[in-house]
């Protein structure tokens, strides 16, 4: 009996337990969601009161730059090519008589330079020097026998003279033995020729040089039998040697080309840098403009004269020679240009704009009119005015309006003349 009713008694005691413990949980969650909304409302109450920090625009700062002073000056064109030195006398020497080679100078070798009139080579002259005996022996018989007759005439005038007989004019002739007389001088005439013929074959047996010239290549040798046919030598004038310098077309209308033979054309600088050096140069003269334009870019052609170009007179040692073959460069001088701003190519933007700091040290994109476009610098007429601030500085992204500054006034004293090679001042 004690045993049933603990029994009953504890399932009574179980349904309020598990209502106590449900009781306790509600209270823990509604304890935490109150947290939560308290936190929230703590954090927004923070960001509507706290301070706001205002945008401000950064002050711009001032580009440092280096400026130059631009100046009006008068200018000399330079016109820019290259072009191939060629032999301006070049000769194969071939023989005028036949024979055998019985002599060769020591002088003819490649490379070798030889003077005007020296010998290089003589053929065998012996059978000419027969031609020339028996020739000179058949003028002789014909001086002979032009005495004769110029006696015999003699002697039909005196007789002609004693008969005083009236005939015609061509018994005449015939009397006064005139055909006879015109057939020795005929004679006489024909012997003095060949005589000359048989002199000059002789003379021709050497073989000179007919002007100042480097031995280029031999052809033959001692020994050798030659004809009118056979090459002898080649020959390359030393006196001056020829370069066909090529140029744009549209800047034939700054130089100096002569028209006619003697008149004097541009002045020439020859470069070889690759060869001589940066240093080094040659100096010619534009001769003639060749007719026709060079085939596969369409360039014209200029002929420039280079005097003593393997440096074989004394006031020429120290220059450097020019070989024929060699491809140069070449300046040609061009006209003066008056009252122009040289600036450098370095210096000039797109579009053929400069950049200029003006007087409040502000940068400035101007528009400029450029007259010429020389190799290093171009020369403008319009857009610039004298002591205007040129920006040689290079602007990563450059607005017109934007702040410049200088570091210190040596800046804005550099003379654009220090920054000129002189053969362009």
């Amino acid at each position: 009996m004690t045993e049933n009713k603990s029994i009953k008694t504890s399932l009574k005691e179980k349904p309020r337990r598990m209502r106590g413990a449900m009781v306790g949980a509600s209270l823990k969650i509604l304890l935490s969601v109150l947290i939560v909304i308290g936190s929230i409302a703590v954090y927004r109450h923070q960001i509507s009161t706290s301070p706001s920090a205002g945008r401000k625009k950064p002050p711009r700062q001032a580009k440092l730059v280096q400026v130059i002073p631009v100046l009006k000056e008068g200018c000399t064109t330079t016109v820019k090519g290259n072009g191939l030195v060629i032999p301006a006398q070049q000769v194969t020497l071939h023989p005028q008589v036949i024979g055998r080679i019985m002599e060769v100078s020591p002088d003819v070798v490649p490379g070798s330079y030889v003077q005007a009139e020296q010998k290089l080579m003589a053929i065998d002259h012996r059978d000419y020097e027969i031609q020339v005996r028996q020739r000179q022996s058949e003028v002789a018989r014909a001086d002979k026998d032009l005495k004769v007759e110029q006696g015999n005439q003699a002697v039909a005038k005196q007789e002609y003279k004693i008969l005083d007989e009236v005939i015609t004019d061509e018994d005449r002739e015939l009397v006064l033995r005139e055909p006879q007389l015109l057939s020795a001088q005929a004679a006489q005439e024909s012997a003095q020729a060949a005589l000359e013929k048989a002199e000059l074959d002789l003379a021709r047996c050497d073989i000179v040089a007919p002007f100042n010239a480097v031995i280029r290549q031999k052809h033959t040798d001692l020994g050798a039998s030659v004809s009118a046919n056979s090459e002898l030598v080649t020959l390359i004038g030393t006196d001056e040697a020829w370069i066909e310098v090529k140029v744009f077309a549209n800047q034939l209308k700054w130089l100096d080309i002569p028209k006619r033979n003697g008149d004097l054309g541009a002045n020439v600088t020859i470069r070889n840098t690759g060869v001589w050096g940066e240093d080094r140069f040659r100096t010619g003269r534009v001769i003639f403009l060749l007719g026709e334009l060079e085939t596969q870019g369409r360039l014209a052609r200029l002929l420039v004269t280079v005097d003593d170009p393997f440096c074989l007179k004394p006031q020429n040692h120290n220059l450097p020679q020019l070989l024929m073959g060699s491809y140069i460069s070449a300046e040609v001088e061009g006209r003066a240009l008056p009252d122009v701003f040289p600036i450098k190519r370095s210096h000039l933007r797109d579009n053929d704009t400069v950049w200029i700091m003006d007087n409040g040290g502000q940068l400035e994109i101007r528009q400029v009119q450029i007259v010429f476009r020389g190799p290093d610098r171009v020369y403008v007429t319009e857009g610039l005015a004298e002591n205007e601030k040129l920006v040689v500085t290079d602007i990563a992204a450059p607005v017109a309006g934007m702040p410049l500054r200088v570091d210190g006034p040596e800046e804005q004293s550099e003379q654009l003349s220090l920054d000129m090679p002189k053969e362009e001042k």
